[in-house]
């Protein structure tokens, strides 16, 4: 059966309300003052699937949101980014989530009211959805307890339907950090964790020992490390791949999620590991040239060319 879609994206939707340029650091009782404001598309499992979209992927959202201004706000941006929208569920009794980032330099602080993206769960997703798809990517995991102790049930579902699959857990807001990854990872073919992350999911002390504790349970691992580039992990190899560094930062907000869609573009496409990771790479950094996770994703010309011209990166 021919698929509708190269990618489904299951995930968490918000908007993000992010504040540069500070005066300090915020103090109660206190007010300071930001010069720049953006209001744009939220959550990284919308950001990795609105950039998929933009480099020439065919993606499909499946989610919940509010029938609200933020939840139309999101359905607007995601459409206008070319996603297919027709699977995320409206619920007139819950709100649409919201993130507000503070953004300092390369890093940034943020505060999230969850609303709608903590009631989606395994209930919600069927088979007959899945089977629209080549791939399944799903994001930030803890901020969805309807997937609790059902995740490997999700990703059974995907393997059974004949999808391709990736991971990225993303930050666990409660610091728990419970996920047995013993029974999620071998139906996931790409692991995408972030170095903190894995290190916290493994109860690491050095990145090392969180790798050869990880790296056999799926396909493919590929550990993102900001300007310290990435670290790829399949069969008996490990490749470290420089990254590519921006000197002239916006900010960091989406670039793990972009990088997510750098890999899984190319890994769609039946490219090695290698050049999936150094496109991943690529991505990532492209994401730091402006401002939030999406506006440096138009299309795949506009993308090539600040390659090109940032980073000196042609095909």
């Amino acid at each position: 059966m021919e698929t509708k879609f190269d990618v489904i994206v299951i995930g968490e939707l918000n908007i993000d309300l992010i504040l540069n340029q500070i005066e300090g650091f915020p103090e109660v009782g206190k007010e300071i003052l930001a010069d720049k404001m953006t209001l744009t598309l939220g959550s990284s499992s919308a950001i990795c699937a609105s950039n998929l979209s933009s480099l020439g992927l065919k993606v499909a959202f499946i989610g919940k949101l509010g029938n609200d201004i933020f939840g139309r706000f999101i359905i607007d941006q995601l459409k206008d980014k070319g996603v297919d929208t027709s699977l995320i569920i409206i619920d007139d009794n819950l709100k649409t989530g919201a993130t507000i980032a503070l953004s300092y330099g390369e890093d940034r602080a943020m505060v999230t009211h969850q609303g709608a993206m903590s009631h989606l769960s395994i209930n919600d997703i069927d088979s007959k959805k899945l089977k629209q798809a080549k791939h399944l990517h799903f994001s930030s995991y803890f901020f969805q307890p309807g997937f609790k102790n059902s995740l490997d049930t999700l990703f059974k579902k995907a393997k059974q339907a004949g999808l391709s699959t990736s991971l990225d857990v993303q930050w666990d807001p409660f610091e728990k950090w419970n996920l047995d990854l013993k029974k999620v990872l071998p139906f996931v073919d790409v692991f995408i964790p972030n170095e903190v992350e894995l290190l916290n999911l493994t109860g690491q002390a050095n990145l090392s020992s969180a790798i050869n504790k990880t790296k056999n349970l799926s396909k493919y691992l590929i550990v993102k490390r900001g300007v310290k580039g990435s670290i790829l992990c399949y069969e008996d190899k490990e490749v470290v791949q420089a990254p590519f560094l921006n000197k002239n930062v916006v900010d960091t907000i989406g670039a793990g999620d972009s990088f997510n869609a750098g890999f899984i573009f190319k890994f769609i496409h039946g490219n090695t590991p290698e050049k999936c990771q150094v496109f991943a790479n690529l991505t990532g950094a492209v994401s730091t040239t402006k401002s939030g996770g999406t506006r440096a994703f138009t299309d795949n010309d506009s993308i090539m060319k600040i390659a090109k011209q940032k980073f000196n990166y042609t095909e």
